[in-house]
């Protein structure tokens, strides 16, 4: 865990060009009108496609399967960009779901046929693609998944269910894990699952506190029959493939909550400056200055933790460990944060059409989805050895 002294965390021109990019961009294109599309839980398609025009969602997809074949501190730097421009983390949430979980395990696993039928509408946002892995009774235990995948000849017939899936009812591909015997992590497969495929189906959007125009649901797989060649790598693969999608995920999914958490700062230095109470700008008292100072304080701390991991994973280095503290800090600053913004926003905070207190609903799933706070101190503390 020592500081490498070969880490430089300065953009060069070209990533600090394409990071000015993303946010001239997010600010132009994606303006659209978040309060009521949270207020509806409406997934904001036209914004998902602008996205996708733009390269966002090909951002670590190598250009010869249709992405921008960018390194992961790149990508990091991007997506942190794009957080800072557009204020809908329901949309950021969505495309980071189908990146890390179904785009770069599919990468990193994929035959090349399989690559080359799913990577280019991927990366383009003309397919949307999700992990579909927990369970009514497997959420933190992922071990403990009962969906099956029963081999005959050269098909497959699944059964099974999951739920709380991210973009299942918008989704194109799932990625779903399922039991197909053996012991253990070996007992674990995934594949590849059209949505049009027979015995596929998907359940309505669920109604959530937060990150509403991120459409969340359930699936069923019932004898829903697949061919081998839909299989991801070899049976059994299916830990290694989930382990990987994860550290890539815990260490990336919330890179556009830093640019969020750096937008809060600005916006409450600014507020600090012109609401005047008891005849004085209330940024003169130090109950409010110093909770700014603590709001910069997590967001520079954060920020040094993802880039850190960002560029450990852009040098092939293993980052489980990093993954998980980048994931469990990241989140944890954002959700008190951001309620800290709103606390100095007072009642204009809680109101909606000020869109922060949507903030501090959005953050608090950051301490719950891809592995809850307490599963990333589990985690961190048997790499460490306790």
């Amino acid at each position: 865990m020592l500081i490498d002294p070969a880490m430089d965390f300065d953009w060069t021109e070209e990533q600090a060009a394409l990071r000015s990019s993303v946010i001239a961009f997010a600010r132009a294109e994606l303006a659209h009108d978040v309060v009521a599309g949270d207020a509806a839980g409406a997934f904001p398609r036209a914004a998902w496609d602008a996205c996708g025009r733009f390269g966002i969602q090909g951002l670590p997809i190598p250009e010869v399967f249709g992405g921008q074949g960018a390194d992961a501190l790149t990508t990091i730097g991007a997506l942190e960009a794009l957080g800072y421009g557009c204020p809908d983390n329901g949309l950021l949430f969505a495309i980071n779901a189908h990146l890390w979980s179904c785009a770069m395990p599919l990468l990193t696993f994929g035959s090349d046929a399989q690559k080359r039928r799913y990577l280019p509408g991927l990366s383009d946002g003309s397919l949307i693609g999700v992990q579909a892995m927990t369970e009514a009774d497997a959420g933190s235990d992922s071990s403990a998944i009962t969906t099956t995948a029963t081999r005959q000849g050269e098909r497959y017939l699944l059964r099974g269910a999951k739920t709380f899936i991210t973009n299942a009812p918008i989704a194109d591909v799932f990625l779903v894990f399922v039991v197909t015997g053996g012991k253990g992590i070996a007992r674990t497969s995934a594949f590849l699952v059209d949505r049009d495929t027979p015995g596929l189906t998907i359940g309505p959007p669920l109604a959530k506190m937060g990150l509403r125009t991120a459409p969340l649901g359930e699936i069923a797989l019932a004898e829903c029959d697949v061919p081998a060649s839909a299989r991801l790598g070899e049976e059994g693969d299916g830990g290694a493939i989930f382990l990987s999608s994860m550290e890539w995920e815990r260490a990336g999914i919330l890179a556009g909550a830093i640019g969020t958490m750096e937008r809060q700062v600005e916006q409450c230095i600014d507020y600090a400056r012109t609401r005047r109470q008891f005849g004085q700008p209330i940024g003169d008292f130090q109950a409010v200055s110093h909770t700014i100072v603590d709001m910069k304080l997590r967001l520079e701390t954060a920020r040094l933790l993802l880039y850190r991991t960002a560029w450990r994973k852009s040098q092939g280095r293993p980052a489980r460990l990093d993954a998980s503290l980048t994931k469990l800090h990241l989140s944890e600053c954002f959700v008190q944060s951001s309620i800290d913004a709103l606390q100095l926003h007072g009642g204009h905070g809680y109101l909606t059409d000020n869109e922060i207190e949507r903030d501090v609903r959005d953050a608090i799933a950051g301490r719950i989805y891809s592995g809850t706070s307490e599963m990333q101190r589990n985690i961190a503390a048997r790499i460490l050895g306790l």
